[in-house]
């Protein structure tokens, strides 16, 4: 199943491996009877500090996700100043315009302007994140160990695509 609707996801701290996983995890519980036939999820990603192919917390956090969804997640690495052509970047362009220079003096302000765009004709559901995300979290070798056996790296391409196997 395709979908037009967008999720926009906030939060009043960091953006960290934490947060991301956060999100992705809250998406999967309120969309995942629209994709029960789903078996893989391809994410693209641009290797920003918080998702890089290099970040252990992301990469733990990651594989943590699938086994609990029970899904294979494939991440796919947008090469640097390549993002333009990740699809996501159309909808933060689309946001930027709506905006068109508002001061956004508010997470209330920030929510408000997100909320009331509109995407493809239809308006975002806007998630506020609670919490506040710890940054520059590093996992030891020793318990990165316990979950290397269940990512791949593309043998072609092993910085740009990993698969995450549930089991």
């Amino acid at each position: 199943m395709n979908s037009d609707q967008l999720s926009i996801y906030m939060g009043q701290s960091a953006e960290t491996s934490d947060f991301i996983v956060d999100c992705l995890t809250l998406w999967w519980k309120e969309n995942q009877p629209l994709y029960s036939e789903v078996e893989e999820w391809v994410i693209d990603l641009d290797g920003g500090s918080a998702t890089r192919s290099d970040r252990t917390q992301f990469l733990k956090r990651m594989v943590k996700l699938s086994q609990k969804i029970g899904i294979t997640i494939r991440l796919i690495y947008y090469p640097p100043y390549h993002s333009k052509y990740n699809p996501i970047e159309r909808c933060w362009a689309a946001l930027e315009n709506y905006w068109h220079g508002a001061i956004l003096d508010s997470v209330e302000a920030a929510l408000q302007w997100a909320s009331h765009m509109t995407w493809k004709g239809i308006a975002p559901i806007v998630h506020l994140m609670a919490g506040t995300y710890e940054k520059s979290i590093r996992v030891l070798p020793e318990v990165l160990n316990r979950y290397q056996p269940f990512w791949q790296r593309s043998e072609t391409l092993p910085k740009w695509d990993i698969t995450i196997v549930p089991s």
